[in-house]
């Protein structure tokens, strides 16, 4: 069993940064790919980014590409999601999912076995 808890979202006003923090505890020696999704009212979760186990490789959804940053801590399960010039479309749950079994770079929710809870980014102003 893999727990992923989520947080560091807050109310930020447009134009603003923000930067939310992912943490995956499971069996000792496991590393797992991790992504972010988000889902804002009324709409489906949309891929955000996603981050190899080694850190290496990283993948963005088109509507955050060259804004947000996906990082992790070295090879261990904690992952952040840098956010700079929010605007208001930003707005919405985002959560922290870890891929134990499929390969990194998913941009599909099926891709991930382990999801947190989820933490609100609300951007207005």
């Amino acid at each position: 069993q893999v727990q992923v808890v989520e947080s560091g979202g807050r109310l930020v006003r447009p134009g603003g940064s923000l930067t939310l923090h992912c943490t995956a505890s499971g069996p000792p020696g496991g590393t797992y790919a991790m992504g972010w999704f988000r889902q804002a009212p009324g709409y489906e979760r949309e891929f955000v980014a996603a981050i190899s186990w080694s850190g290496d490789t990283t993948y963005y959804g088109d509507s955050v590409k060259g804004r947000f940053t996906i990082s992790r801590d070295g090879a261990k399960n904690t992952v952040y999601l840098q956010m700079n010039s929010l605007s208001v479309e930003d707005t919405g749950v985002y959560y922290c999912a870890a891929a134990v079994f499929g390969p990194p770079g998913s941009r599909s929710e099926n891709g991930y076995d382990y999801w947190g809870q989820g933490t609100q980014v609300t951007v207005s102003s």
